[in-house]
């Protein structure tokens, strides 16, 4: 569902993405791994289309820049943002217009309970507190009913019941065959429900991991730090 191959992005001399593949596919749920400034985020915006590279990019077959793929392809950014004089309904509404989404309205209520808006629908963007921001960014993201979606750092910021919902949301997406790629810090958070793991460092995939590769008694996280401090201790001369 989602391709990436040899994706390179540069900010002058900075190699951010250095000849970068990946696959997800449908049903299929990744883990994108990396310390600050390895380049998941980079990678996770020209996915969206949001920065240009080098390389091709398809979602659904499609290059990811076409009307196609942007229709199968849902994105929740790290950092919400609302428009801050428009409702929570009015953001729904507004994407359910671009998307030209019909009988959008009970799909909206039910995304708006799943996470306990209903008492928001009135308030402005401005009014919202940054965990209620990801809530609507998720809800937005999830009204279309796209068959891929990206989650930048989606847990951050929200409280434990949110937590909990958007982490069944995930699964029950998973479940329904859609694709989903989620850039986390929180690795705990994914230990239950992953497919496939990126690790990166300083701008490459470092290793893809396969949850039945994973040793008996082994964590995500484990393997994490095996290749983010071992990859340090290669760098780090010694005394």
């Amino acid at each position: 569902m989602i391709i990436a191959q040899g994706i390179t992005k540069k900010y002058g001399k900075l190699v951010a993405n250095d000849n970068i593949d990946l696959s997800v596919g449908s049903g299929e749920l990744a883990v994108l791994l990396g310390p600050n400034g390895a380049g998941k985020s980079t990678l996770i915006k020209s996915i969206c289309g949001l920065l240009r590279f080098e390389g091709l990019i398809t979602i659904g077959g499609h290059e990811n820049h076409t009307v196609e793929a942007k229709r199968l392809l849902g994105y929740v950014p790290e950092f919400p943002v609302l428009y801050p004089m428009l409702t929570v309904s009015e953001h729904l509404e507004f994407v359910a217009k671009a998307y030209r989404l019909p009988a959008w309205e009970e799909r909206a209520e039910q995304l708006l309970h799943q996470f306990e808006m209903d008492d928001k629908k009135m308030k402005l963007g401005k009014e919202l507190s940054k965990g209620m921001q990801q809530k609507v960014s998720v809800c937005c993201a999830l009204l279309p009913q796209p068959k891929a979606v990206i989650f930048d750092e989606p847990l951050v910021g929200l409280d434990p019941h949110g937590i909990r919902e958007l982490k069944a949301v995930m699964w029950q997406l998973r479940d329904s065959g859609c694709a989903l790629v989620v850039s986390t810090h929180m690795i705990e958070s994914m230990e239950e429900n992953w497919d496939v793991t990126y690790i990166m460092v300083k701008g490459r995939i470092e290793r893809v991991c396969r949850r039945e590769e994973i040793k008996t008694g082994q964590s995500l996280e484990d393997v994490y730090f095996d290749i983010t401090e071992g990859h340090k201790r290669e760098e780090t001369p010694n005394e």
